[in-house]
This record gives structure tokens, C-alpha cells and sequence, in this order.
């Protein structure tokens, strides 16, 4: 299953590299675009457990790493501001 890695800017500047077990999160995000916290956080935890469950379609258990990585993009986005944007910078291998 190709994994991935999505960079993206939070509005407090912080910059983070995001694991996805499947590129599905290419389905929902777009490098260069930037999003509103909120829309963010849905849209990745849409692609991340859609990711977590092809893992458990192929292998019989969901992906812990996809929904630690969700947690922590939850975690952050607590801490931004309501009316800030999180940019997609770009998508690795």
C-alpha cells in the first residue's frame, strides 16, 4: 500500500509533516491551497480513516499510525485561531 507524507502550515506559522497510509488524502487536499481550520481537520479526518480502513482491509487491522497522525492534526487545530487557514504545501512520497 503506498504510504505518503502531506506538508502543511498551520496559521501560527508551525510547519508539520503529515503521514497518510494511502494516497487517498490526495482525494481531498490540494498542494497550494490553503483551508479553513475547521474544513481541514474534515477534510483529513475523512482521508485518514478512509486510509486507516484500507489497511484494515488489506491486512485485518486499522492503522494506528493514520489515527495517531488524525490526533495530532485535532490537537493542533485546537490550538489555532477560529478564522485561520491551513496551507497544503506540497505531498511526498
Amino acid at each position: 500500500m503506498p504510504e505518503m507524507h502531506f506538508h502543511v502550515r498551520w496559521p501560527d506559522g508551525r510547519r508539520e509533516a503529515c503521514y497518510s497510509p494511502s494516497l487517498v488524502v490526495k482525494d481531498f487536499l490540494v498542494p497550494g491551497e490553503s483551508y479553513a481550520v475547521d474544513e481541514f481537520v474534515k477534510k483529513t479526518r475523512t482521508a485518514l480513516n478512509i486510509a486507516s480502513e484500507r489497511v484494515r482491509e488489506k491486512y485485518g487491522f486499522a492503522c494506528s499510525s493514520a489515527l495517531d497522525q488524525l490526533a495530532r492534526i485535532e490537537a493542533a487545530a485546537k490550538l489555532q485561531p477560529s478564522d485561520g487557514r491551513v496551507t497544503v504545501e506540497t505531498f511526498e512520497p
